[in-house]
């Protein structure tokens, strides 16, 4: 490539520059000077706005917008460190207050004797649940003289990514369970075929990412209880609440799925997807302090005592956790219930409109967590698939990821969207009428559209 290819350099608009500064900045290389605070904020600024407008983004669960307040408090609070207790110990508080009343929404017997943490995300609190399950595994196999070799963990082939990694990164056999168009989801079905005396727990997903729906926790928990009776094994699980476990609580508590069932022994979830606070913040909750090692904790000074800390990460933001305070103390179980249930009146108000549209038919209508998808019609039309869709539909501004399910559906195309905050019944009745009138351009097509390259597997 030339060496002055205008690809390689950031431009400069002559309005925000000074006289003699640089027009062109490399884009790879280490700038030689720098240059008015208000240039460089302009070039990035500019930068940034290529990306869209997050707002319109179904694809992601993550959190897009808080209001002014927290702005307020975020601007006030971004160089808290969190692990920086001793000099940061209000935010260490904080940080306790919340995942106390975590444990609390979550049934857990002693809220206030149990253990949790804030984590980056969810991911991080998914490992951590994960290494208590293979240690305490470890402690017990070695007391009974047993090998530790060949640790695996359950899940269903529709889990996060972040399982996979867990179980690559701390050499763990992933045992996946295939979902098919009879089991959705982890549902319990022929369990037995994969828990053995290596198995150091099973994970349950309230909410799937593929396509939202819960496994059911309680028929999972049943299962592993038939296992037991008749194998000895006792199966822990760990609920991966990362959207479901901000939901369920406040607009489905009748649903059985946390600790009330004495089989999971910890929850993770995502305080910036459902718990409404800017990424990146997750939290995890043991159901009683025994189900989290002591040798994995460590303890660092706190208020003239020891304050237990577990975490991969060391230095990380503290805003986000005082974030998720002002939220809980904002809105109140009750604001937390009007704010899901919008949600998931938007998500069911769409999911209608679209099995109406002809060529759709519905995977699941978005009445567990706020998201559904959706999938063509088999034989409908060889014209048109929903990736064509997704590409019509980002022309308008929309977001709206299409993608193969796992494994042995792999061949089955759904399309998905997320219903967050922000999405109003106004905007969901827009997006309505953007897929109702792209559809009908695909419909109308007289010939096929060109085949695009292979499609990628979902990992968002």
């Amino acid at each position: 490539m030339p060496q002055n290819d205008p690809q390689d350099f950031l431009s400069v608009n002559p309005i925000f520059s000074r006289e003699g500064e640089a027009t062109q900045i490399p884009k790879y290389e280490f700038p030689e000077s720098g240059m008015l605070p208000k240039t460089a904020y302009q070039i990035v600024h500019d930068e940034t706005m290529l990306d869209g407008n997050a707002r319109l983004n179904l694809a992601t669960f993550v959190g897009t917008w808080m209001d002014d307040n927290a702005n307020r408090l975020y601007a006030e609070t971004y160089d808290k460190n969190m692990i920086d207790k001793d000099e940061y110990p209000q935010t260490a508080a904080i940080e306790q207050y919340c995942w106390k009343m975590l444990a609390g929404l979550w049934h857990s017997p002693d809220p206030q004797g149990t253990i949790g943490t804030s984590t980056i995300g969810s991911s991080e609190a998914c490992m951590l649940g994960g290494l208590a399950f293979k240690r305490l595994w470890q402690h017990k196999r070695r007391a009974e003289g047993k090998s530790t070799d060949k640790p695996n963990l359950i899940m269903s082939s529709a889990v996060q990514v972040c399982w996979e990694k867990f179980c690559n990164y701390f050499d763990i056999e992933a045992r996946l369970v295939p979902i098919s168009e009879e089991h959705k989801c982890l549902d319990g079905y022929e369990l037995e075929k994969y828990v053995d005396e290596n198995t150091i727990g099973v994970v349950a997903i309230m909410g799937v990412t593929y396509t939202g729906m819960y496994e059911p926790v309680k028929q999972v928990a049943a299962k592993l209880d038939e296992i037991q009776a008749s194998t000895g094994l006792d199966i822990p699980i760990h609920v991966d609440g990362a959207s479901g476990a901000m939901i369920a609580p406040f607009i489905q508590p009748e649903l059985e799925w946390d600790f009330q069932l004495e089989r999971v022994h910890s929850i993770s979830t995502s305080g910036h997807k459902y718990g409404l606070v800017y990424p990146g913040l997750g939290w995890v909750v043991w159901r009683e302090r025994q189900w989290l090692p002591e040798d994995l904790i460590f303890y660092v000074s706190y208020l003239g005592g020891d304050m237990p800390t577990f975490a991969l990460n060391f230095s990380r933001p503290g805003a986000q956790v005082v974030l998720q305070f002002y939220m809980f103390l904002r809105l109140g179980f009750e604001g937390y219930k009007k704010v899901q249930q919008t949600c998931q009146d938007v998500a069911l108000y769409l999911s209608h409109g679209i099995s109406e549209i002809g060529p759709f038919e519905l995977w699941n209508d978005g009445s567990d967590i706020p998201v559904f998808a959706w999938r063509l019609k088999e034989g409908h039309t060889d014209r048109w698939t929903l990736y064509n869709l997704a590409d019509r539909l980002r022309t308008k501004g929309w977001l709206v990821p299409a993608y193969p399910m796992p494994d042995n559906l792999g061949n089955l195309t759904v399309e998905r969207i997320v219903v967050r905050n922000g999405l109003s019944m106004d905007l969901a009745g827009r997006l309505l009428k953007d897929i109702q009138d792209e559809t009908a351009y695909l419909e109308n097509l007289s010939a096929p559209m060109p085949v695009e390259q292979e499609h990628p597997g979902f990992h968002h």
